[in-house]
């Protein structure tokens, strides 16, 4: 279901890590590079889906957008070096751990089954129209698995 509090938490939550107040000593990205990473990939992009390559839910949400032919941004955690503290960033930033993670127009919106059910009930599809011009794609190929490169 639609959470209205979920961009709330996630500016919280980002404002939080911007501030330092996680730290990992491990290499690869901080978790406050993660949480600008989260920040910049969800501006950036009308749809976001932070996904896993082989789990059935992110198959689903992406399903979902390519029926409808919307341009999505997908960021395979499995395939990202830095994938489990995205993950975990992710998790502070909309309390819940669980993949895939699919943001619109900055908000995020829940996962697979919250994401097929909004487009049930027709309301996913109005959500995607208040993005820019550019996020309506009229063809049902969707788009890319680039993980680092905003999609045009």
């Amino acid at each position: 279901m639609f959470t209205r509090g979920c961009f709330y938490k996630s500016r919280q939550a980002y404002q939080s890590l911007r501030m330092g107040n996680f730290s990992s000593s491990a290499p690869g990205l901080s978790s406050s590079a993660c949480g600008q990473f989260v920040q910049d990939i969800v501006s950036s992009n009308c749809v976001v889906i932070f996904s896993k390559t082989t789990c059935p839910y992110c198959k689903m949400a992406k399903g979902v957008f390519n029926e409808i032919g919307a341009t999505y941004k997908v960021v395979e955690l499995d395939e990202h070096n830095d994938g489990r503290r995205l993950q975990e960033t992710l998790a502070e930033l909309t309390g819940a751990r669980t993949v895939p993670r699919v943001f619109i127009n900055g908000q995020c919106i829940g996962g697979g089954s919250d994401t097929k059910q909004l487009h049930q009930q027709g309301k996913l599809l109005p959500l995607i129209e208040q993005c820019r011009p550019c996020c309506l794609n009229m063809t049902p190929e969707g788009s890319g698995n680039s993980q680092n490169q905003p999609h045009q």
